[in-house]
């Protein structure tokens, strides 16, 4: 039945040069829609009959044709589009009550004095602190348009009662470039964490300001970047590129899609001779990894990691008249040596699709290169060198990096997926923010000096056990490090500001240290690979 009314909604909602249906064929959907609505023994929500059987339908396709109901349609575009209206707050849920973070810089809670640690009680004349409210429902009377105001009962460490805030809405940007920063007097790093409608100008911002500060080689880091626009990853390419040289190539069959589309360089670059080293994971995905195989296929740059998630299917957007809109698969990506970046699946199977990093690390891919193998009938050639590239799915990197389970241990990640360690530094910066401020001036000294002691243990462990936490002592030791980065991390981002927190993560990540050894060891023509 949901595939049936699917497709009368389909015919009804989209035009004809979209969709040809035999006039046979809409008859039998009429009929179908007709007795649905009037003689289905119980009442039926035709909204939502009409959404489930439209998913219905994408779920037999691809696991990347989806459906974007009406309201969840602006936010799903946020990050994309940088930027949505609303106060301007970085936050975090503790004990049921929102913590802010940090405000965004320049918005309109950091115009008018929020800061980082003050707890928002109230929302207008609504309670939301320890009432178990959603997130979502939270940020729903958080957000609004532009000029619209807002009243905040704020609650902070040192001052008694509530305080109240009275903030205009205005339109907040959201960013995707984490961090940009010099690892030594020579490389640069700029970790892209998705591809959106400003990323472009972002990374050349951090380009200069980096260029200012000596940079001559540079690191992009792609690692959990799921992808997002595509021109965005195409103008980043053209930098590096020379005129005429392919960035990816775009193969659908017909309707919608061009049948071949061929994306190449236009020769303005500013960064043709810089070299250049991408970092990526398991979960760099479409716009990343078309950025990269840009890069190795074309030998412009290396790649260290792990083999990339493999999302090389395009979706185009359909907007459907109630504001709701398909997201549908209309074509394939291809890299410069004609390998297809999509990985194998199977239409209608979208667990084992999705499942299919843990399905990795069980094969041993991921912590051992001797397990992977690759079947001569996926082999190319990069275009200059003629180096072996492998197709199948996903970019396989110049240089693998295992993953070490050891850092992982059971106890960290079970802190960390119960809020423990990000609770603990919360309460630990609600305590020490003023003294941590005049302690340490600039985050070079804060690097160099910080030690994690017992007083942050004593609120870790008082954390672990209010989530009934079982360890041991030698698995707490064992865990020591991999505990302490992350909250050295954590606190420093509060301090400062998001890229302070890879500056500090990044000195226990083997693919940013590989990546780095690399860089300083490779010539540009990559003659010595």
């Amino acid at each position: 039945m949901k595939r049936v009314l699917l497709f009368l909604i389909l015919t009804l909602f989209v035009s004809e040069s979209f969709c040809q249906v035999s006039s046979e064929q809409l008859r039998k959907l009429q009929m179908a829609e007709y007795y649905i609505s009037h003689f289905y023994v119980d009442e039926v929500n035709e909204e939502e009959l009409v959404d489930a059987a439209i998913e219905g339908m994408l779920h037999e396709l691809d696991p990347h044709s989806t459906y974007v109901r009406a309201r969840d349609v602006e936010r799903t575009n946020e990050n994309l589009n940088g930027s949505f209206e609303g106060i301007g707050i970085q936050f975090q849920m503790v004990d049921d009550t929102l913590v802010v973070v940090q405000p965004v810089s320049g918005g309109p809670c950091d115009k008018q004095g929020i800061i980082a640690g003050d707890r928002i009680v109230y929302v207008n004349d609504t309670t939301i602190a320890g009432v178990k409210m959603s997130r979502d429902e939270i940020m729903t009377r958080l957000r609004g348009p532009k000029g619209s105001k807002v009243k905040l009962g704020v609650l902070r460490q040192g001052v008694r009662g509530i305080n109240t805030f009275n903030i205009i809405r205005d339109k907040i940007p959201v960013y995707t470039i984490d961090a940009s920063y010099m690892v030594d007097k020579t490389v640069g790093y700029i970790r892209i964490s998705s591809f959106g409608a400003t990323t472009y100008d972002e990374f050349m911002q951090g380009v200069r300001k980096l260029q200012k500060q000596g940079m001559q080689r540079l690191i992009i880091d792609l690692q959990s970047n799921g992808g997002g626009y595509m021109q965005p990853a195409i103008r980043l390419s053209n930098e590096f590129l020379q005129k005429d040289e392919m960035i990816v190539s775009q193969k659908g069959n017909s309707g919608l899609a061009q049948a071949t589309t061929n994306y190449k360089a236009d020769g303005t670059g500013t960064l043709l001779n810089i070299p250049l080293v991408i970092l990526v994971d398991s979960y760099s995905a479409s716009a990343s990894e078309i950025l990269t195989g840009a890069m190795q296929d074309n030998d412009r740059g290396l790649v260290v990691g792990r083999r990339t998630f493999g999302k090389g299917l395009v979706q185009r957007p359909i907007e459907l008249p109630d504001g709701s809109l398909i997201r549908l698969t209309t074509s394939h990506y291809y890299t410069p040596s004609g390998r297809c970046i999509q990985k194998p699946y199977q239409k209608g199977d979208s667990q084992s699709y999705q499942t299919d990093i843990e399905s990795r690390l069980n094969s041993g891919e991921l912590t051992n290169i001797d397990s992977i193998h690759f079947d001569d009938s996926l082999k190319y050639y990069t275009t200059h060198l003629n180096r072996p590239v492998y197709g199948g799915g996903g970019i396989m990197p110049d240089y693998y990096v295992p993953l070490d389970t050891t850092q992982y241990t059971k106890l960290y990640r079970e802190l960390s997926a119960k809020s423990c360690i990000n609770n603990t530094v919360m309460r630990y910066l609600d305590q020490n923010r003023n003294k941590l401020r005049s302690k340490y001036k600039s985050l070079d000294d804060y690097k160099k000096r910080f030690q994690v002691d017992d007083d942050v243990y004593k609120i870790l462990l008082s954390e672990a056990e209010k989530a009934k936490i079982e360890y041991d002592d030698e698995l707490l030791e064992e865990s020591k490090p991999m505990i302490n980065t992350t909250i050295k991390a954590l606190i420093a981002r509060d301090m400062w500001e998001n890229g302070a927190y890879y500056e500090i993560s990044n000195e226990r990540s083997l693919i940013y240290l590989k990546g780095v050894e690399v860089i300083q060891n490779t010539a540009l023509d990559l003659t010595d690979f």
